[in-house]
């Protein structure tokens, strides 16, 4: 059963928040963010990347920066960029990006859900990542950037939303990079009640993206638990800040790869490996992205050609062996391109689909040979890895569009 609930969320005021909102964190470079952070005061991206308001020589990870994160949070709060609501709410959160819109609940999960399973995990994380959003959120004693959760659709859920729907938003703003943003609140005890019942049924929940973030907001959760010595349970820093999303209006773009060389084989050579156990057909030289699981797109020399997986693959039924991405990197860059471990190997990187087909030309028109457009993960892929407690390979999923930061805050006392 999955425990989540709603909270006294710290919010912008209405009239501020299209200023506040802001992309999430990791998404930036050191520089980028300065830009960005100082081309508007109250981006939440101060706050998120303090080190953008120290001078240049002050190390990202200097205490200093999580100091000023607190200062800027508390400054902001002072001066009424900020309010708290007086009651636990939930809060409808809508993304639209070009035309399609995809809708989830802004709530708190439990950290005891997150360590007994009920919220499942796909990938792996990093210690030295997370100590950095660890001492953030630590330090300001608060949860910024919500990490983005999945659930099965609930009819439940769906019939609440649908309701808030069709009111007045809180916010309604669209920002610079063309996504809409419109957020009600739910504050209704029945509807509260609804959501947080229909959420109990649950027994399983799925990270979709934050990995890191959420493994952060869970260990800071213990370290209080830790540091009270005692405690009910129900103070807030056993839970952290999420939007879930049911799986129906979500979207993952695909995590497209270029690869630098041919691994020392001519054309030909390349191509009688590949044959080995996928089938070549020339399509032209116009763009070509695949349409169905087990084909992919290849650009190379300027044609495209589509990729087919042969019987041999698509027979493949363990959940991570059958991934696009691993028939790709376990039967071609592997063997052929001699791609070992894509996660350190240099003659391979990966471009995010919202990039577009257009980049990986770029690519192969500059620093690389070959790429590879790929069909995206499905949702119900991801689901059945996390179910069976097996972990995707690396840059497997591309969630567009990103949850802003800023919008909503959860403080932990």
């Amino acid at each position: 059963m999955a425990d989540v609930k709603p909270f006294r969320c710290v919010r912008p005021t209405p009239e501020l928040a299209s200023r506040v909102a802001a992309l999430p964190y990791d998404v930036y470079n050191r520089a980028e963010a300065k830009v960005a952070a100082l081309a508007e005061p109250l981006s939440f991206l101060n706050i998120d990347r303090a080190e953008s308001n120290l001078p240049d020589d002050v190390d990202t990870y200097d205490p200093r920066v999580y100091a000023k994160a607190k200062e800027l949070l508390d400054a902001r709060e002072a001066d009424g960029t900020y309010l708290t609501d007086a009651q636990e709410c939930y809060y409808v959160y809508e993304l639209i990006m070009d035309g399609r819109s995809q809708t989830g609940i802004v709530a708190c999960a439990s950290i005891d859900d997150y360590k007994n399973g009920v919220i499942k995990k796909h990938e792996n994380t990093r210690e030295e990542k997370e100590q950095d959003r660890i001492r953030h959120v630590d330090t300001c004693n608060a949860q910024t950037g919500p990490i983005f959760l999945a659930y099965r659709s609930n009819d439940a859920i769906a019939s609440v939303v649908a309701a808030y729907k069709n009111t007045a938003p809180l916010y309604a703003f669209t920002a610079d990079d063309g996504i809409t943003h419109n957020v009600w609140r739910i504050n209704d005890a029945a509807d509260v009640e609804t959501i947080r019942n229909a959420f109990t049924g649950m027994n399983s929940i799925y990270i979709a993206d934050g990995h890191h973030r959420a493994a952060s907001a869970v260990k800071v959760g213990f370290k209080r638990r830790e540091e009270a010595g005692e405690y009910t349970g129900n103070e807030e820093f056993n839970y952290f800040l999420s939007v879930l999303f049911p799986e129906d209006c979500l979207m993952i773009l695909p995590y497209n790869r270029v690869v630098r060389d041919l691994n020392g084989l001519v054309k030909e050579e390349f191509f009688a490996a590949v044959e080995e156990l996928f089938t070549i057909r020339e399509v032209g030289t116009e763009a070509y992205a695949p349409k169905t699981k087990a084909t992919f797109g290849m650009f190379l020399d300027d044609v495209w050609y589509e990729l087919s997986a042969k019987e041999e693959l698509t027979s493949i039924t363990d959940p991570v062996a059958s991934l696009d991405v691993s028939l790709l990197q376990d039967y071609l860059l592997g063997p052929v391109l001699g791609i070992g471990d894509p996660r350190v190997d240099k003659r391979i990187d990966f471009i995010g689909g919202i990039r577009g087909l257009g980049e990986l030309e770029r690519r192969v028109h500059s620093d690389m040979k070959v790429a590879f457009a790929m069909y995206p993960t499905q949702i119900t892929e991801l689901f059945a890895v996390a179910d069976a407690g097996l972990l995707m390979p690396p840059k497997s999923t591309w969630f567009e569009p990103k949850l802003r930061s800023g919008l909503f805050i959860h403080k932990l006392s």
